[in-house]
């Protein structure tokens, strides 16, 4: 009896010390904030029923900090498990850490079915021939409507740039709530607050490529790219549409513009939709959503992919077998489910949509028109740089307009040009 009660002891204890080696900590370093962190807490739930050795836990970091952090904790070799955010952020890190970003690829294939991945999905997520995330989460962003202005205009959603600009004079003219108001809330701080904005107007109204294309040609001073910058400098200028401080406003700024009732249309992110449904935000479902505007007849307005979220594994990950296990789990029904619920986006479209509000549902199953923005940063390393160079150029214009937009915009053409060319491989 003795000698079974050892024997059973020892048993137990050896079982401990194998179950302890299995059990395994995953860390997830993200930007988004409280939703991220109850969809990876949600995620640990769902994962731990069918892996019950893994926890896996995140950390959401303001995005400065985590380009710094995940920067310097993978150039110490004290890199977390993944990484997940933006694609075009991840080839940040990438790029600043020697390329220590594993490359997905084979991991994609070994995933089960991905046939809701499109190849547009796959060319996002692919920098330098790797590919260094999973696509989780296409960013889409329409245009939005504050639907009591628009009745109390007498107007229609806005489908065409004519019909932004008298829907836009009326909200000067007649504000809610006697507040001054404006006819539309953008961002024009840094390099890319502008750059997006007009990015959305471009692609929204079916062109592509806002400042340069694949082959590194500078597409402003195409004519149709051309009338579209017009419009949109108008926009701060003779048109007035925005508010005069807009020039320093980011992302936060904005948001404050739409949330406090002094602006009546503007950009509504699907990431947006759960909160500004209800009376968690003070526009309390009062807007509506749609294409972007046409600006010639005859234009297939949409609705743009403005973005990648996806997750990546750092190749020197502590538990890298256990973190790409986990990154290809992200990809599974369950897991997109999860991410639709908490973040408003997924890759997958054969997932549960019951009890999605109409707003939420025009973006989780599209009905209408959806293009893709052209992500330059996957094409050109050197567009962060072009790109601030074309914000401050437009920030001068803005501030003082030339009294020849054609002029502006053909020199301004002339002179990136040229610096492109200066940069690319000969």
């Amino acid at each position: 009896m003795r000698f079974r009660k050892a024997l059973a002891a020892m048993v137990a204890a050896l079982l401990a010390v194998a179950t302890g080696a299995q059990a395994q900590q995953l860390t997830v370093w993200h930007d988004l904030g409280d939703n991220g962190i109850r969809w990876f807490n949600e995620l640990n739930e769902i994962y731990r029923r069918t892996h019950p050795g893994v926890t896996v836990t995140s950390v959401s970091f303001p995005t400065d900090q985590w380009f710094g952090r995940s920067i310097a904790a993978i150039n110490s070799n004290s890199a977390p498990d993944l990484l997940f955010n933006n694609y075009e952020r991840v080839i940040r890190v990438m790029t600043q850490t020697n390329n220590r970003i594993v490359d997905l690829s084979s991991e994609l294939a070994a995933a089960g079915d991905t046939s809701f991945i499109t190849e547009a999905d796959r060319r996002i997520a692919t920098y330098r021939g790797r590919m260094i995330i999973f696509p989780v989460q296409r960013v889409q962003m329409a245009f939005g409507v504050r639907t009591s202005w628009l009745q109390r205009a007498n107007e229609q959603f806005p489908s065409t740039w004519a019909d932004v600009l008298r829907l836009g004079q009326k909200i000067r003219e007649n504000p809610s709530g006697g507040a001054p108001a404006y006819g539309l809330a953008l961002q024009a701080a840094n390099p890319r607050d502008l750059i997006h904005m007009l990015d959305l107007f471009m692609f929204g109204t079916g062109l592509q490529h806002t400042l340069i294309n694949p082959e590194g040609r500078i597409v402003i001073a195409e004519p149709r790219h051309a009338e579209v910058l017009k419009e949109f400098i108008k926009a701060f200028t003779e048109y007035r549409l925005v508010s005069p401080e807009t020039v320093n406003h980011s992302f936060t700024d904005m948001y404050r513009m739409i949330l406090g009732g002094r602006a009546g249309m503007f950009r509504v992110g699907d990431w947006n939709v759960r909160g500004w449904d209800t009376g968690t935000a003070d526009l309390n479902g009062d807007f509506t959503l749609g294409p972007w505007p046409a600006f010639r007849q005859g234009d297939q307005n949409a609705v743009v992919i403005g973005g990648m979220r996806g997750v990546a594994v750092p190749e020197n990950a502590p538990n890298r077998a256990a973190a790409l296990a986990f990154a290809r789990f992200l990809l599974s029904r369950e897991a997109q489910a999860s991410s639709l619920n908490n973040l408003g986006a997924a890759v997958r479209s054969d997932i549960p949509m019951d009890g999605l509000s109409e707003r939420r549902l025009f973006f989780a199953n599209p009905r209408g028109r959806l293009v893709a923005y052209d992500f330059p940063e996957s094409v050109h390393e050197f567009y962060p740089q072009l790109e601030a160079e074309y914000h401050r150029r437009l920030l001068a214009a803005i501030a003082s307009p030339p009294r020849d937009l054609d002029a502006f915009i053909s020199q301004t053409s002339t002179d990136l040009q040229a610096w492109v060319d200066q940069r690319r491989p000969r």
